[in-house]
């Protein structure tokens, strides 16, 4: 994610007014800082949207929170999970296991959940190597993945999910209107949901939405490629992504709850701003590739938040990935093209 937070967090426990409360859960080693985890009131109980990395000062804060909310982890009757991140689907597991709820996910960040349950470790570390030297990284990038320490990577056995997220419907929850809104792009499944009520406050415009990571105050998603070991579809994240910015857009919700930073009002400003700079760096990449780029050399002379010598080795995978996304839009577009022959593959500017 790029960008800089704009204003003071919410305090770590929020009443956002309506039976909504909002926890503010560390992400560890993480500039974000936290997930916000909302709470809502339900007429069987207090639901989940998100839980939280799963790590023990993450449980005991999302624990002493639900106690300042007057609950308690043992009364939670159903989670429900914006996508399959670590940040927001960690802790569901233990939440289950403690509490007996159900967790709500659309079907395909479940998919991807499964995946990564039934891949050993070694399976995505050779994945990666082969995904890196494919996009022209160097040797000594590449060499680590070589030699893994065992299960080394955050989510390898994330909780499977046991209901469905159905697009456009309202989900189960007792006195409640919450629809979900699928916004593919950060992932495959990512969903944003929309409380179908009139706001505590009586702001203008249509509810609220709980937006997950799709829409973020003073921070843009990362969007990669989706990562899959098992599946070649030659998908177009950033395009899903555009797409799924104007659907939220058209929502008018009075107020966005994000699940970073803090909330905000006018989605359809936030959205524009959005499509705006996602068009400009299109812009400024297609000039970059006047000459032929590999997605690494790409990633390296694209504008990051900090210069590319300072970026951290897992944050430059992240990189690469985000710009073979863009490459994948600019090559949709008509926009730019493979050079034929070249290994690892190069992209020019058409």
């Amino acid at each position: 994610m790029t960008g800089s937070q704009d204003r003071e967090p919410t305090p770590a426990v929020y009443d956002h007014g309506g039976g909504v409360r909002s926890l503010r859960v560390p992400i560890p080693d993480n500039p974000l800082g936290h997930t916000l985890v909302y709470v809502v009131d339900t007429d069987r109980g207090p639901v989940l949207i998100d839980t939280g990395w799963d790590d023990p000062k993450s449980w005991d804060t999302l624990a002493s929170g639900l106690t300042a909310c007057g609950t308690s982890i043992s009364e939670i009757h159903g989670v429900v999970i914006t996508h399959h991140h670590p940040d927001h689907h960690g802790l569901s597991g233990r939440v289950r296991e403690a509490s007996g709820a159900w967790i709500a996910m659309h079907a395909a960040d479940t998919a991807v959940v499964r995946r990564t349950r039934d891949a050993r470790p070694e399976r995505w570390f050779s994945y990666m190597t082969a995904k890196l030297t494919a996009a022209g990284a160097p040797e000594e990038h590449i060499a680590p993945l070589r030699t893994p320490r065992p299960r080394s990577l955050p989510g390898l056995s994330p909780a499977l999910p046991d209901r469905d997220i159905i697009p456009g419907e309202l989900l189960d929850l007792a006195g409640r209107r919450l629809r979900a809104i699928w916004t593919p792009g950060h992932t495959p499944g990512h969903v944003c949901l929309h409380l179908e009520e009139n706001h505590p406050a009586r702001l203008p415009g249509h509810g609220r939405l709980f937006s997950g990571d799709h829409l973020l105050p003073g921070i843009t998603p990362h969007i990669g490629l989706y990562e899959d070991p098992d599946d070649a579809t030659v998908t177009d994240p950033l395009g899903d992504y555009l797409d799924s910015l104007e659907r939220v857009g058209r929502l008018a919700p009075a107020e966005v709850l994000p699940a970073h930073q803090h909330p905000f009002p006018d989605a359809a400003a936030r959205v524009r701003e959005l499509l705006h700079h996602h068009e400009a760096r299109l812009t400024t990449l297609h000039a970059l590739l006047a000459e032929p780029l590999t997605p690494w050399q790409l990633a390296e002379r694209m504008e990051w938040n900090r210069p590319w010598a300072q970026i951290p080795y897992g944050s430059r995978n992240i990189a690469v990935s985000e710009a073979e996304a863009h490459l994948r839009r600019l090559v949709k577009l008509g926009r730019a093209e493979a050079v034929p022959g070249s290994e690892p593959v190069r992209y020019v500017a058409v």
